[in-house]
């Protein structure tokens, strides 16, 4: 046995060592790490800084993160669809624990994969980027190009995958993503709206509170709750609805694609703009940052 692996360290230096290297990449710095949780005002300092970083970004780049993120919701979709849409038997005796199934089941650790990897999500960069551009960190050709580049890789993202799901054959005979696109097209323009509203102070929430967590399972705890609510509440999210709509579609829903846009996607992400701007951010950028107030 090796020297170095016979020597026994007390517990409270390792614990301390090791909880240095891994806040700082291995380099033992003696600074205290960052806590688990940041107070409101450092929360919401983070989320500007952050809404900076993303409207930094090409075009380029952001389509291609948008990409990423649009695959990731649609893996969450995809099991939802797959776990939480082929329980009949419990919808029927049982609708309640069957919406709370579809929501635990996906959606929120597609989300996971996209925050923790540096994808770029459209909805959640209605927040973030857009108190960027509330504080003066950004302008707002830069917010155009962030919400136009990732909502088009999301897009793109969400078709690929919904393509690869319909041809995995993994759905086998059953009706749900079908069903599924089918409701969501038969929505009033208003109803869709206000559910894109809901829904995305939802998944918003998730983003803003995940960003102030300095551990993994403190990022999973603030995004499930958050993301499996809106999914059982049956909420609509535009990127979600890019790859179950598609999908439906494929798997034979009478929905054109004209349908696609006016019945849902377009009401949906009007909402959604609303949802995570107004409803998320405006009340934290006019009480903890300079919303709306005179610059000096």
């Amino acid at each position: 046995t090796s020297y170095a692996f016979a020597v026994q360290q007390s517990p409270a230096f390792t614990s301390k060592r090791l909880s240095s290297l891994t806040m700082t990449g291995g380099a033992n710095t003696g600074a205290p790490p960052p806590p688990d949780l940041k107070p409101p005002p450092a929360l919401y300092q983070g989320a500007v800084a952050a809404g900076a970083a993303k409207a930094s970004g090409t075009f380029e780049k952001i389509f291609k993160l948008g990409i990423v993120s649009g695959c990731h919701i649609g893996f969450g979709a995809y099991l939802a669809i797959t776990v939480g849409g082929a329980c009949p038997g419990i919808a029927a005796q049982n609708p309640g624990l069957q919406k709370m199934i579809l929501g635990a089941f996906g959606l929120p650790f597609g989300l996971i994969m996209t925050l923790v990897t540096g994808g770029e999500l459209f909805t959640g960069n209605t927040a973030l980027v857009t108190a960027a551009a509330a504080e003066g960190k950004t302008t707002r050709k830069d917010l155009l190009k962030n919400w136009c580049a990732s909502y088009l890789g999301n897009f793109a993202g969400s078709l690929i995958l919904a393509y690869l799901a319909f041809k995995s054959g993994t759905l086998g005979n059953g009706p749900a993503a079908a069903a599924i696109a089918t409701a969501k097209c038969s929505l009033p323009f208003d109803v869709a709206f206000v559910r894109g509203v809901l829904c995305n102070w939802l998944v918003c929430m998730a983003v803003y509170m995940a960003s102030g967590c300095s551990t993994m399972i403190g990022k999973m705890t603030a995004v499930w709750f958050p993301i499996s609510a809106f999914v059982a509440l049956g909420l609509d999210h535009s990127v979600a609805n890019m790859f179950i709509i598609p999908l439906g579609m494929m798997r034979g829903a009478d929905i054109t694609i004209a349908e696609m846009f006016t019945k849902n996607l377009i009401p949906v992400t009007l909402g959604n703009i609303v949802g995570g701007a107004l409803c998320v951010m405006a009340p934290f950028g006019t009480t903890m940052g300079k919303w709306f107030k005179k610059k000096d």
